[in-house]
């Protein structure tokens, strides 16, 4: 312990009520508790803030001594106590949330040894709240200084989730691998397999949520070998592209600078939770087709026609092998098959084409599909270009499609108004009626209803029922 490190921090990290109510208990029951982990990373990296996790480690009490301490303070959950980790619940004051653990081992566990059992050296800097003086045991300072994410120690392999954790950390704050640590990575990839992908979507979630340095994040998964987990976006690696368009390179390279793109682009939208990690993971993923429909022509043109609407499927793969929500993996497909829709269509909109895309983008947004689209074309380095969707933007919000198309106005019962049997007719009827909404034929249910009564008087109707196949026609 005489070898730790230590820097005077005053103020560094501004407590309330709840920490400060665990802190005093712990030492008036005789520990010793120090704040550790991410709390102390933030708030060197950003001081002055005001923490909204909390980890405290106590040292000289054993796990009963402290449970008992914690019980003047609140209600304590000791569901984890096979780790040695104890969580106190309904001490939230101040925007607090606070995890409280004692060293595994043993309670007189060195200061060392216990950051030892950390991931990343970065992470396992403590914070002294009686001498106000950050411990440093492992060199974590000199590596946040540096940027860089280095194990503590040969407990890094028990967890093989700590190489994900350590791309969030990558995206987030922009670190990159230590040579050695990347090595330990690249030999715990076999043991990915064995992750259960509720983990895995923890972590990959934490990275679209609040990354901001996507590209940090997919530079560690190449490091690591873990690009190998999401082999969709592997094979993205050494995929040319025209440099008429793509003068930046790959299209692994394109992918990483429009996810950039996209997270800033997310953040000046103010977006949180699930909308931030559709724009995000839809940026990243966008162009998984060019994997499969790139081509070089004859003329020494390169091209990918269809890698739009066919990297769909590869999307959705991914996606799932990961463990997104069927919800996320739902909104993030049909902006990926949409991308090209405004470069290829060319133009001011109509209305009409604003209104069919709304509604081949659901459940997805306008505004969503948007910022991914000028994620694509702002993530081109020297090519990069304006949105190409400012124009569509313009005509959704004056034709009031706003965010997302609205739902049919036509209904099943007007048709059986019209004694027409429920069944593949139905579908066929409802679909023209649709189209017909989409082009501005009408924009209320009477209207709905007086268009399908042209509809019958002019024979139209009919028409539309005898194309429906094997119909009964009622």
């Amino acid at each position: 312990m005489d070898d730790d490190v230590r820097q005077p921090a005053p103020g560094l990290l501004q407590l309330g009520s709840g920490v400060t109510a665990v802190l005093e208990a712990v030492r008036s029951a005789g520990g010793r508790p120090f704040l550790v982990g991410g709390c102390v990373r933030d708030a060197l990296l950003t001081p002055g803030r005001r923490p909204a996790d909390v980890d405290v480690e106590v040292f000289g009490l054993g796990l009963d001594q402290v449970a008992a301490a914690l019980k003047t303070v609140g209600r304590v959950d000791e569901v984890g106590r096979s780790f040695s980790v104890l969580k106190v619940l309904k001490v939230r004051r101040d925007g607090e949330d606070l995890d409280v653990s004692v060293p595994r081992e043993d309670p007189t566990t060195p200061l060392r040894e216990a950051a030892r059992r950390r991931d990343y050296t970065v992470n396992a800097l403590m914070f002294d709240p009686v001498t106000e003086e950050v411990v440093d045991a492992v060199g974590g300072l000199a590596d946040l200084r540096a940027g860089v994410l280095r194990h503590t120690g040969p407990a890094f392999g028990e967890d093989p989730l700590r190489v994900l954790r350590g791309v969030q950390f990558a995206a987030r704050f922009g670190f990159r691998l230590a040579p050695e640590t990347a090595q330990l990575c690249r030999d715990l990839l076999p043991a990915y397999a064995g992750l259960p992908t509720e983990r895995v979507w923890g972590e990959w979630r934490k990275v679209a949520e609040k990354g901001r340095h996507l590209s940090a994040a997919v530079a560690v998964l190449v490091d690591s070998g873990w690009l190998a987990t999401v082999p969709q976006l592997a094979r993205l690696s050494g995929v040319r592209q025209d440099p008429r368009w793509h003068p930046e390179g790959d299209a692994l390279t394109h992918s990483r600078l429009a996810a950039d793109a996209a997270a800033a682009l997310a953040d000046e939208a103010g977006l949180t939770g699930d909308d931030r990690t559709v724009v995000v993971l839809g940026a990243l993923l966008h162009d998984l087709g060019k994997a499969r429909y790139t081509q070089h022509r004859a003329d020494g043109r390169i091209t990918s026609h269809g890698h739009a609407e066919g990297g769909v499927p590869l999307v959705e793969e991914l996606l799932t092998s990961i463990g997104a929500p069927a919800a996320v993996i739902a909104r993030i497909a049909p902006i990926v098959r949409e991308h090209m829709t405004a470069i290829t269509t060319g133009g001011r909109p109509s209305a009409a084409a604003v209104h069919r895309l709304a509604r081949r983008l659901e459940p997805a947004s306008i505004t969503e599909w948007s910022l991914v689209c000028g994620a694509d074309h702002a993530g081109r380095g020297a090519g990069s270009g304006p949105n190409p969707t400012t124009s569509w933007l313009e005509v959704a919000a004056s034709s009031e499609v706003h965010q997302r198309a609205g739902r049919p106005l036509l209904r099943g019962r007007d048709l059986v108004a019209l004694r027409l049997t429920p069944g593949r007719q139905f579908g066929v009827v409802m679909r023209a009626a649709v189209a017909a909404q989409d082009d501005g034929e009408f924009v209320d249910h009477a209207g709905a209803v007086a268009w399908l009564a042209r509809m019958a008087a002019d024979g139209r109707l009919a028409q539309l029922v005898a194309s429906a196949p094997d119909a009964d026609r009622g």
